[in-house]
């Protein structure tokens, strides 16, 4: 955005340091003056001066008025020529210490603009307006190089999932062509179980850029009835695993998007059937209702989950070595969508182990406000 040039602030700041210096000189000195005026009381000024014409040597001696107006005008002009020049250069080293943090600032913006996300501005000294905002704009940088080198994490990533099915699609036909007396119903059951996982993925991907994007529409959400829509949903293929879900709760009200919400617990709910005991297993699906906030908890038993493990599963493509199963890898964006639908609703999600083996989810989201009916 183009501006006029003008004034610096360290110029603004000197000019109205020294432009105050001189109204208070002005003010004192008028007020000085105006202190031994004929009716004014003390008489400060002209205790010291007769009233009336004093005869001397050969003239007279002008009386009071005339005398300390010439007397006291020229003293007046040097304080003030004096205050001025105070006040400019004084003002001008002041303004230049005041806002020398400001200059700071404004490097580190420069550099971020530039594309330096690293540089960080670490302002000394005790807590201010200028140390605030110094502070706030670390906090910022930091969190913006964080996401960015997520987002930068994630397009290598997604690259690399898409790629993949493409580049097998690719040695598919390059092997029909070069061979075509090759079983062309094989060849087709395999280019569409491949594209159907490039289908998800990308499925995965523009879900995942809608709730990071927070383009929805929010209502009143109970939980415990989307827990059962998704617990109904996945139940044949948790009887087709010959594993147990149960379903409990009390209503939780939330604020937010059915569609994302209901889609964040079927991820959950899918995700503690697949990475399950291979027999006789259970996933426990819970809604619970806590001060401020509507809760959703999904576990699972399975194998032993180690906490650094835990820590990256919500992170994009990281499924964990340990917990793909051969007939069900995924796209790896199961929880990554969670997550991004939880901070979308202004939640909180929480994994952790669980001691007899699985995982523990749970999900906090701010409870929707009471309404008189």
């Amino acid at each position: 955005m183009g501006r006029l040039p003008g004034l610096s602030v360290r110029l603004k700041l000197t000019l109205s340091y020294a432009g105050f210096l001189m109204v208070a000189g002005f003010l004192m000195l008028g007020a000085a003056w105006l202190t031994g005026r004929p009716g004014a009381s003390p008489d400060f000024l002209l205790q010291y001066v007769p009233d009336a014409v004093i005869s001397t040597l050969g003239a007279l001696v002008p009386g009071n008025r005339a005398f300390l107006l010439r007397a006291y005008a020229p003293a007046a002009a040097i304080a003030l020529a004096f205050l001025l020049l105070f006040g400019l250069v004084g003002g001008w080293i002041l303004a230049g210490r005041m806002l020398a943090p400001l200059i700071r600032i404004t490097d580190a913006t420069r550099l971020a603009t530039n594309g330096s996300l690293s540089h960080r501005i670490h302002l000394p000294g005790r807590r201010d307006e200028f140390r605030e905002l110094a502070d706030a704009f670390d906090t910022m940088l930091e969190r913006l190089e964080a996401h960015v080198g997520e987002q930068r994490r994630f397009a290598a990533n997604a690259s690399h999932e898409l790629r993949t099915p493409l580049t097998i699609t690719q040695t598919l036909l390059d092997v029909a062509r070069n061979d075509p007396n090759r079983d062309s119903g094989e060849l087709v059951d395999r280019l569409h179980s491949i594209n159907t996982r490039a289908i998800g993925l990308t499925e995965a991907l523009l879900l995942l850029s809608r709730a990071d994007q927070r383009s929805f529409t929010r209502a009143h959400v109970d939980l415990s009835l989307i827990a059962e829509e998704a617990t109904e949903t996945l139940l044949p293929v948790a009887e087709a695993r010959g594993l147990t879900v149960e379903t409990s709760g009390d209503m939780a009200s939330t604020t937010g998007s059915h569609a994302l919400l209901l889609q964040m617990t079927t991820n959950l709910v899918h995700n503690a059937i697949v990475h399950n005991l291979p027999e006789q297993g259970t996933v426990w699906v819970m809604t619970s209702v806590r001060p401020e906030a509507a809760v959703l908890t999904v576990e699972n038993t399975g194998e032993t989950l180690a906490p650094e493990l835990v820590s990256t599963l919500v992170e994009p493509f990281q499924r964990g070595t340990e917990r793909i199963r051969a007939d069900h890898a995924g796209v790896g964006l199961g929880l990554a969508i969670v997550k991004s639908i939880v901070q979308a609703h202004d939640g909180t999600l929480t994994l952790t182990p669980r001691p007899a083996g699985g995982l523990r989810v749970t999900v906090l989201l701010p409870a929707a406000p009471h309404t008189d009916t």
